[in-house]
């Protein structure tokens, strides 16, 4: 009769091994994806800022008195209102968020695309801690929140 209740102990001491064990891999995957939903927030970030840049390049460097922005976003990688093509975005990047190269899009009041936005409708792990030009990110409720376009009026030095 001992050996069969030695066998149910060495039973529960299994399933108590294994519970302990899922349970550490649960909150092992909890702490990665967190990881990782801040890392793909930490390169929106850097490639938003890009196209902040690139679209602000288009604009300062237009042509004539009258400063204009581009209708689509392939203009930044050739823009060709000059003798010589010039290149304001090496390639149009996908979305860190959705995986996808397709951004929601800020239109400008007098025509073109003046910025760029995630079309994740997911919530920012990051709240704070933002640079200057993205402070108004600390409000956002998604990443569509987080839109990166370039404003004429802020001085460059505050962008």
């Amino acid at each position: 009769m001992s050996a069969g209740r030695e066998s149910g102990f060495t039973l529960l001491g299994l399933l108590l091994v294994v519970g302990v064990m899922g349970a550490g891999l649960a909150a092992y995957g909890q702490i990665y994806s967190h990881q990782a939903q801040r890392e793909k927030e930490a390169e929106l970030l850097f490639v938003g800022n890009q196209f902040r840049q690139a679209i602000a390049a288009y604009y300062e460097r237009t042509p004539g008195a009258v400063k204009r922005y581009p209708q689509k976003l392939e203009e930044l990688l050739e823009d060709n209102r000059y003798p010589v093509a010039q290149r304001h975005l090496r390639r149009i990047y996908a979305d860190p968020i959705t995986g996808q190269r397709e951004w929601g899009l800020v239109k400008a009041p007098e025509g073109g695309i003046m910025g760029v936005f995630s079309t994740s409708e997911a919530e920012p792990v990051k709240t704070g801690n933002f640079d200057l030009v993205n402070k108004h990110f600390a409000d956002a409720k998604t990443y569509k929140d987080w839109q990166f376009f370039h404003n004429p009026s802020v001085p460059a030095q505050a962008r």
